[in-house]
């Protein structure tokens, strides 16, 4: 089995050689997107020298970064914003803001680990861990998958043969394809923002200023947990390498990463913004009334068109952005189980069958929930609201492996992580994980011994693995 390179005396990239790997790999040669225009001389490369800015090549790298958007935009984060919205009204607004740029940050670093590596994070975790670490880190990630999964299915109808057609003729088309559904999302929750009339000044204001409540509890946890997607940073990390550059060539990868950069940048400051739209109008219409606490995927067109007095075509506006979101998003999460399960376990299949097989993962469990559950509505949302929950608590096995590989010099080399950012990220990771926890805790209505006891099992083993990612990553960081 092929192993990152040591780094050169010289600090050189590792020469990763993906082209020739047996195992599998994100993209085959052939796939991949030519840069024009990319290749400097070599004398320039070996400096670093990085090219000046160009448009052209902007749009050439455009694209992963809507793809990874995507999570950000999904049934799940819809369900939380809507009830954010509805429950508390705009005074979460804050928290979904700087979430958001903390998952800026962590897709960032995911984006780096593929571009310097040429391998994605599953891939690298298959061969930095040990085979039982691996097994667990690989159960987390398809419980994350799943969970998001189950949500998406449920909130939409199912077409991943798109996907399975799109992806045989090329990476740009499938990109398209993911740009007009976002570009429908934005224009439909943008057109239902403008025709509710949200106050400007509370928008403001909850944006702003910081404000936490024991009301608000539950419905912070729903929008920490479905903004940062732990199987989202496995996406991302293997979506970069859809663009051909040469690893060994210092400029061409920092030109890639900063590239990446601001199209992920642009990215996910449309899906805030998106996610803004949809919590303000329901912050808007139902904030402070009794129906707010009823509202869930299932009928909020119906309260919403009740809301314009059946004049607006509110309810159409509102199905076509969630068909929308749940297209999308069902799409991205059977290209996320591909490169796990591809990652983690080194499966080498047709892409078709792995794609059959990833969305059997989740299809099969999502019809089952769907079976229990149909007959309430109720049921559903509160079903939702706990898989938010399941992803969050996912969140440590995604985070910590890319942090710690991000941060060593054998896989990064001269790209790795310096003190003042990895500080950063730790202490974003360590928020994140921390927060989701005492919020999962203090949000639960469940009590007695049984519960207690197997909570307590949970949780200890929960927190005594997480600490041991932790610790391996710490003591192997600077191990030549």
């Amino acid at each position: 089995m092929p192993t990152p390179q040591h780094a050169t005396e010289d600090n050189k990239v590792p020469l990763l050689s993906d082209q020739d790997s047996d195992e599998d790999v994100a993209y085959d040669s052939g796939e991949k997107v030519h840069i024009v225009g990319i290749n400097e001389p070599d004398d320039e490369a070996s400096l670093g020298v990085v090219p000046p800015f160009s448009w052209k090549k902007l749009w050439l790298f455009t694209g992963p970064g809507f793809l990874m958007s995507i999570a950000f935009l999904d049934p799940g984060n819809l369900e939380g914003d809507l009830q954010a919205g509805a429950i508390t009204g705009y005074s979460l607004l804050w928290l979904l803001m700087w979430v958001t740029a903390m998952g800026l940050l962590v897709q960032l670093l995911a984006a780096r680990l593929g571009v310097v590596t040429g391998k994605h994070l599953a891939e690298l975790c298959s061969e930095e861990y040990p085979t039982w670490d691996r097994m667990v880190l690989w159960v987390m990630a398809e419980l994350a998958l799943i969970g998001a999964d189950i949500q998406e299915v449920i909130g939409s109808v199912d077409f991943d043969f798109i996907f399975l057609f799109l992806e045989n003729y090329g990476v740009r088309k499938l990109e398209a394809f993911f740009a007009v559904l976002i570009a429908t999302m934005a224009v439909s929750f943008a057109w239902m923002f403008g025709e509710t009339k949200p106050s400007g000044t509370e928008l403001l204001h909850g944006v702003l200023v910081p404000k936490l409540s024991s009301k608000t509890i539950k419905q912070a946890v729903g929008v920490v947990g479905c903004i940062i997607m732990p199987h989202n940073v496995f996406l991302h990390s293997a979506l970069v390498q859809s663009r051909e550059i040469d690893r060994n060539k210092k400029g061409q990868v920092q030109e890639a990463l900063n590239y990446y950069s601001i199209e992920s940048t642009a990215a996910l400051i449309i899906s805030f913004i998106i996610n803004l739209f949809v919590t303000t109008v329901f912050a808007k219409a139902f904030y402070d009334t009794e129906i707010a606490t009823g509202i869930g995927l299932g009928n909020a067109g119906q309260y919403l068109e009740t809301y314009g007095g059946g004049l607006l075509p509110i309810l159409y506006i509102w199905a076509i952005g969630l068909l929308a979101a749940g297209q999308s998003s069902t799409i991205t999460g059977t290209y996320a189980g591909q490169f796990i399960m591809g990652g983690f376990l080194k499966l080498k299949l047709k892409k078709w069958v792995r794609a059959l097989i990833t969305r059997s993962c989740a299809i099969i469990p999502t019809i089952i929930v769907a079976l229990v559950f149909e007959s309430s509505e109720a049921a559903l949302d509160t079903l939702n609201e706990w898989l938010n929950v399941l992803q969050s608590f996912q969140i440590p096995f995604a985070l910590i492996p890319l942090l710690c590989l991000v941060s060593k010099e054998q896989i990064m080399g001269a790209f790795r992580i310096g003190h003042v950012l990895k500080t950063v990220a730790w202490i974003v990771a360590a928020l994140v994980i921390v927060i989701n926890g005492l919020l999962n805790f203090f949000s639960s209505e469940v009590s007695g011994l049984m519960f207690t006891s197997t909570v307590s099992a949970f949780t200890g083993a929960y927190l005594a693995f997480i600490i041991y990612l932790v610790s391996r990553g710490f003591s192997s960081f600077d191990t030549p």
